[in-house]
């Protein structure tokens, strides 16, 4: 059965279908990359401490260990992105919350960093800070989390494989600056990316990574500093083979504390430098039956696949837990069909609706 389907006017479509239930069997936090080495899959995630663990397949994975990390002074740390060199060198790029940014208070300020590893993930070590907000803390802030900062990212390379592409959250300084925002790293500087990344803002990439300024894809409509923050955040992206096209799944939080989920996103385009490309983003899930259901992601199903490479089919997480897969058509469709055959159970209906152009 059918749920739903959404059609983008260039002759795309994606369509969200029931599935089996099935979930990562153990805690989930955040975007949770995988990758795969001699024929399993690697899966990482983190609750403030990265683990790993592996299986065939995203259906077997033994049960996680702690990542081993040279270093502790960026903990806790969740392990958010990962990309594997052609020499099976593994970069990865985590979100680090310090402690002690609001005395007396739970609040923080998120920061990027990357961290590699030589044995295939076996150890990593920190390599540094990328991107850092140059806003000063807001201890002040209503959204129960954050004071500002830079965080809940992902990382995906060009296909020209010059830039690696960050798409991450800013979630502090004026209001207008808020939202989820891009920056980007040639793919030369992997080994020494400390200082290399630039932030887009105002139509160039020219602002400096560590401290630089911004300009949101999509701004906040309600600054994170207010009690009834509306917002997207923590974008997942993948490149989609069949629609030839970058997608990303997008959390929205709105508007009261603690961002309640008010469902998951999607957005395409098929070039990361084209920044005014992306199509405004389109609900494809409506707040769902568990909290908190944030950090929609793909795996995808064909040889190979991974959170950043999908094909015509993968599975759509939410929070680690699965009832659904993605089917991507590139048949120059351009409109949808009749209304969901069969109506999904309370919380979990999926919105019906056609993308214009960006």
């Amino acid at each position: 059965m059918l749920l739903a389907a959404v059609s983008v006017a260039c002759a795309q479509r994606l369509e969200v279908r029931p599935a089996p239930v099935t979930e990562i069997p153990f805690t989930v936090d955040g975007n949770s990359p995988v990758y795969w080495r001699d024929g399993r899959l690697q899966f990482f995630t983190s609750t403030g401490v990265p683990v790993r663990a592996e299986g065939s397949d995203q259906f077997s994975l033994s049960r996680p260990t702690n990542l081993v990390v040279d270093r502790d002074d960026h903990m806790p740390m969740w392990m958010e992105a990962i990309w594997v060199d052609t020499d099976g060198t593994v970069y990865g790029w985590y979100h680090n919350e310090p402690g002690g940014v609001c005395p007396g208070g739970k609040l923080t300020v998120p920061r990027i960093g990357a961290a590699v590893s030589y044995d295939g993930g076996e150890r990593f070590y920190d390599l540094g800070l990328v991107l850092t907000s140059g806003d000063p803390a807001d201890c002040n802030s209503q959204n129960g989390f954050f004071a500002g900062g830079h965080g809940d990212l992902s990382v995906i390379p060009d296909r020209e494989q010059k830039y690696f592409y960050f798409l991450f959250t800013n979630y502090g300084g004026a209001a207008s600056s808020q939202g989820v925002v891009m920056a980007r790293m040639a793919i030369e500087d992997r080994k020494t990316p400390v200082g290399a990344a630039w932030k887009y803002y105002q139509g160039e990439w020219m602002e400096p990574g560590l401290g630089g300024r911004v300009t949101p894809i999509f701004p906040a409509a309600a600054s994170w500093q207010r009690s009834d923050t509306n917002s997207f955040w923590g974008p997942a992206v993948h490149w989609n083979t069949v629609l030839e096209s970058y997608v990303v799944l997008l959390n929205h939080a709105c508007c009261s504390p603690n961002w309640p989920q008010d469902g998951i996103y999607v957005t395409f385009n098929g070039d990361l430098s084209d920044v005014a490309g992306w199509t405004a983003p389109v609900r494809i899930l409506n707040n769902i039956g568990w909290a908190p259901g944030y950090y929609p992601q793909v795996l995808g199903l064909g040889p190979g696949e991974t959170d950043t490479l999908a094909g015509e089919s993968a599975r759509l997480y939410v929070h680690g837990r699965s009832k659904w897969e993605l089917h991507f058509v590139k048949d120059g469709q351009v409109s949808i069909g009749s209304d969901v055959p069969e109506p999904a159970p309370p919380g979990e209906r999926l919105d019906q609706v056609t993308l214009g152009p960006p």
